[in-house]
């Protein structure tokens, strides 16, 4: 498996912006999409955004309206713009690569290749 490196993760006030980052050496082979996840502590994972290799992006509603998902196939980068930043915003983020069946499926058992994480904390 590819490793996906994850980065840009850190500590921010109620209302800041971080802009996280997921390297790779190549494109996760067999692989159709990449996602970004969270998870808090006590919580369950969520999916965050997925970005399939087509370019179709889907946020999950938590998302939509502060943060921002690219990916630059050339470069073997994900990045995901985070504005407004919230308290419950606080978790690690990792990075995914898997197989869906439906672009932008975003259920974490289809994920297979995962980063270490990187953490957020929003502070209020």
């Amino acid at each position: 498996q590819v490793p996906l490196i994850e980065s840009g993760g850190g500590s921010v006030q109620s209302g800041g912006s971080l802009k996280l980052s997921c390297t790779f050496s190549e494109y996760p082979a067999n692989r159709n999409s990449m996602a970004w996840f969270r998870q808090a502590p006590g919580k369950a994972r969520e999916g965050v955004v997925a970005i399939y290799r087509s370019g179709l992006i889907n946020y999950a509603d938590l998302a939509k309206g502060r943060f921002t998902a690219s990916q630059d196939r050339a470069k073997n980068l994900f990045e995901m713009r985070m504005n407004d930043l919230k308290p419950e915003d606080t978790a690690m983020y990792y990075c995914a690569a898997g197989i869906v069946n439906t672009p932008g499926d975003l259920r974490a058992f289809l994920y297979d290749t995962w980063g270490q994480g990187t953490q957020v904390t929003v502070s209020s």
